[in-house]
């Protein structure tokens, strides 16, 4: 089979197409048949800065759609042929990859594959971010870093669907600006944010701060806080250095600051993910919300999808196309 990998840290030069063994699925496993995989930030890290990576060469992915080719020996509950979407520890990026059964699931009726590779990991972290860690409330003011990506599409949705006051985003250009204010946002910031959020909550400040980045933008979320106000962090795409949580910054006002990732928790809390996702899911099948993939690639045209999402020029989602049917 054809799949991608890479054997140092790099640009995305250094992904190549390579030709593989076709791996056989162990106890409590599924080996799928791929026709879509995702692109996440996350295999960019990795590419990178060896993110998750315990040894090279390595084949990144992190969710896939498709259809189940074996079952391990034992397992029940799901069919050889069954249209899926699965969350991978690694190996999407390939022609077959195996998955835990606990993180695959069979598609939600009338989702097809190309919409199903965007499920495994945006949508069951939106709904977290917005509801089970985020605790979101009818009438909170929200922020959301990264605005126009795939979390932060389906996370203006899910909290304006919730009654949010008010949600608000952040993006780095005027074009994300403009996908961002239609699905969901009030208002988009392009750079700075943190004046802009006192004046248009009247100087209170939001109730909830959705925060990818980390570092010195995490530090200005939780400035931009009103009273009692959360703040989730689900990533450092800064880079920077993990900000220790301190007293002085709580207490004046009461603020919470929590976390989520969720191929962590497919780790810690596998039954968890499982009812997460099952809710998140119904959101797309029951019209709540929508991800558009805005970009599609061939499988071996990886390294151009890594360019785009790269440059912080790319929406929504991005998929490879690697045995697709159209849906």
């Amino acid at each position: 089979m054809r799949a991608i990998e890479f054997q140092e840290y790099g640009g995305p030069e250094v992904l190549k197409v390579v030709e593989a063994e076709v791996p056989e699925p162990g106890p409590g496993q599924v080996s799928v048949d791929v026709a879509y995989a995702g692109v996440n930030f996350a295999d960019l890290k990795a590419r990178s800065d060896g993110y998750r990576v315990a040894a090279l060469p390595y084949r990144p992915g992190l969710e896939v759609s498709g259809r189940v080719r074996a079952l391990g020996e034992g397992l029940e509950g799901l069919a050889v042929g069954q249209e899926v979407t699965a969350l991978t520890d690694a190996g999407a990026y390939a022609e077959v990859v195996v998955a835990d059964a606990v993180t695959v699931f069979p598609l939600p009726e009338g989702v097809g594959l190309r919409t199903g590779a965007t499920l495994p990991t945006v949508l069951p972290t939106a709904y977290a971010l917005v509801h089970s860690v985020g605790r979101i409330q009818p009438g909170d003011r929200v922020l959301v870093q990264g605005a126009a990506g795939g979390i932060g599409t389906v996370a203006g949705q899910l909290a304006k669907a919730a009654g949010a006051g008010a949600v608000y985003g952040v993006v780095s250009d005027a074009a994300k600006a403009k996908h961002a204010l239609g699905h969901g946002y009030d208002e988009v910031f392009v750079g700075g944010f943190t004046q802009e959020v006192r004046e248009a909550t009247g100087g209170r400040g939001v109730d909830l701060v959705l925060d990818p980045v980390g570092g010195d933008t995490l530090r200005a979320g939780l400035a931009s806080l009103a009273p009692f106000g959360r703040l989730v962090s689900f990533g450092n795409a800064s880079g920077a250095e993990p900000w220790t949580v301190g007293q002085p910054e709580l207490y004046p006002l009461g603020l919470t600051v929590s976390g989520f990732s969720v191929l962590a928790l497919a780790k810690t809390a596998p039954a968890e993910l499982r009812a997460l996702a099952e809710r998140a899911f119904a959101t797309v099948v029951d019209g709540v919300v929508s991800l558009p993939v805005t970009a599609e690639f061939a499988l071996a045209e990886a390294a151009e999808a890594h360019r785009l999402m790269g440059a912080r020029k790319s929406t929504g989602k991005l998929l490879l196309r690697v045995g697709g049917d159209e849906g």
